[in-house]
């Protein structure tokens, strides 16, 4: 078990909401394998294991692998539907679905360029599906996981929900931004025409124990990559883009109190804007964190087969959460205590798993 995530199951469970909300309730989790979807498949575990809640909880992915990578400890447990379906075609399931959380969508830009197609239809026919699925199960809530990359380009320095950017709809790294912004307007048509209790979450960077650091080329993860293999960490751009980062268990707490707790019809920025920092700020605290390694931060340009689609955008304008703080969320998490936490828990899971070949017992 990792005392680490327990710990942050804790902390959530702490937390001013209503849990009573989940007791005996069915809950589908889209795209559970994902780094946030499967923090709150987690925190639904343990609110069955550790306080008798009897939720059943439908988790949907595509591949089976990623069901053994992050859910074989829990294989077994009567609780849980292991689902393997794609979100854009029609999941035809039986019984109640009181609380749907649809987190499938590719969110690394590594795959705007080589998959705009996998990336976008999960936000767009993905999202008609499970909320048609709401609709006809007349279910209690669903949270939509959108993105702060659906401003686009703002004059503004500060961003609240009701203010918006720019978009070049033929620009192809806007595959996953314009598929945000349309699955988002499917929530308020849903939620206008059939009364569909559909809450918006548009999140910044968000980082935890469940990064893919062997594979995701974000810089947070791949940073956290470079820490967890004693590597130096390389800079593939100028370094000087700005962003807030936010650390899982805070990013998990927002989600349940969108959920429980927000008005319907209605986007919710999460983001962290106290711990913003650039890339190259990230990279040397980082290195510093762990300087006992040695590791150094190395500039290097990106070479010219990389698929990854960097921002144009260097400077991320400070994303407003009062409307979420007004509900009762804050951060506590600061980024050097997330990112130990996180780069910990990597390690002691490889550890494990290089040791006794079975997967990581995460609770």
């Amino acid at each position: 078990m990792s005392k680490i995530i327990l710990e942050d199951m804790e902390y959530i469970f702490s937390s001013n909401i209503d849990w009573q909300l989940l007791k005996d309730k069915t809950v589908l989790v889209t795209g559970a394998s994902g780094m946030l979807p499967s923090y709150m498949v987690y925190f639904l575990i343990y609110l069955n294991e550790f306080h008798n809640f009897n939720i059943t909880i439908k988790v949907v992915v595509r591949n089976f692998n990623k069901i053994d990578e992050k859910f074989g400890f829990c294989r077994n447990k009567k609780y849980i539907d292991f689902i393997l379906a794609d979100v854009c075609d029609v999941l035809d399931l039986q019984g109640d679905i009181h609380y749907l959380i649809h987190g499938a969508s590719p969110a690394s830009p590594q795959f705007y360029g080589v998959d705009p197609l996998g990336v976008s239809m999960p936000n767009i026919l993905g999202t008609y599906n499970i909320l048609e699925m709401a609709y006809k199960k007349q279910s209690l809530a669903v949270l939509y996981f959108s993105s702060c990359e659906v401003y686009g380009k703002v004059s503004q320095n500060v961003i609240s929900e009701t203010d918006m950017g720019v978009l070049d709809p033929m620009d192809l790294r806007n595959c996953y931004a314009e598929s945000k912004r349309m699955g988002e307007n499917l929530c308020k048509s849903f939620f206008h025409q059939k009364n569909v209790a559909v809450k918006v979450v548009r999140l910044a960077h968000t980082y935890g124990p469940t990064m893919d650091v062997w594979n995701d080329k974000r810089v947070f993860a791949e940073f956290a990559g470079n820490i967890v293999r004693n590597e130096n960490i390389f800079i593939k751009s100028s370094g000087e883009a700005k962003r807030s980062f936010c650390y899982v268990a805070d990013a998990a707490f927002g989600f349940f109190k969108i959920l429980l707790e927000g008005a319907a019809g209605e986007a919710y920025n999460l983001a962290n804007a106290s711990e913003t920092y650039s890339v190259k700020e990230l990279a040397e605290i980082l290195v510093s964190v762990y300087k006992d390694k040695c590791l150094k931060v190395v500039m290097q340009k990106r070479n010219d087969i990389d698929e990854y689609m960097e921002s144009p955008i260097v400077k991320y304008p400070i994303f407003n959460c009062d409307k979420l703080k007004k509900i009762g969320w804050v951060a506590k998490y600061d980024i050097k205590t997330g990112f130990q936490r996180s780069i910990e828990c990597i390690r002691e899971r490889k550890i494990y798993e290089e040791t006794y070949k079975h997967p990581y017992p995460y609770l």
